[in-house]
């Protein structure tokens, strides 16, 4: 149940990285190279964690360290599934393409506000998940303004 919650998670993250790429590609001039790359290593430091979330309780549970990683990493791979079938849908639906860029980034925005953040200030160590937040939030920014 774990690896499927987190696998359809990630399907929004890759068509979020499929949209940026399309618009790109076809010549958006409000993307840049710089711009989607920036969003991919975004994300790509997010799922590291998220690997995490799916092979720590597995291997708690007893399942082994490679089984448990095999998982975890499975979840994580229709990411770039979604980004690929994205960008070849893209290419036919130009038109779309802002379309499907807020739909991506509106249902990533729906999961952390719905269940990170709550779940973030609950407990024992609500500070260090709060500052951990601001810092990878401050990341994504001075990725933005770096990479442009």
């Amino acid at each position: 149940m774990l690896v499927l919650a987190v696998a359809i998670h990630n399907i929004p993250e890759g068509m979020a990285v499929g949209v940026v790429y399309a618009g790109w590609r076809a010549g958006n001039t409000g993307i840049t190279m710089m711009g989607a790359l920036a969003l991919s290593i975004g994300i790509a430091i997010q799922n590291f964690p998220e690997g995490a979330i799916v092979s720590m309780p597995l291997c708690a549970q007893g399942m082994g360290r490679r089984k448990a990683c095999f998982w975890g990493i499975i979840s994580g791979a229709v990411e770039p599934l979604a980004a690929v079938i994205t960008i070849l849908l893209s290419g036919s639906l130009i038109p779309v393409l802002p379309y499907l860029l807020s739909l991506a980034a509106g249902a990533m925005f729906y999961v952390v506000v719905e269940e990170l953040i709550p779940e973030l200030s609950e407990g024992d160590h609500s500070n260090l998940g709060t500052i951990m937040f601001a810092a990878g939030f401050t990341l994504m920014m001075a990725l933005d303004v770096a990479l442009g």
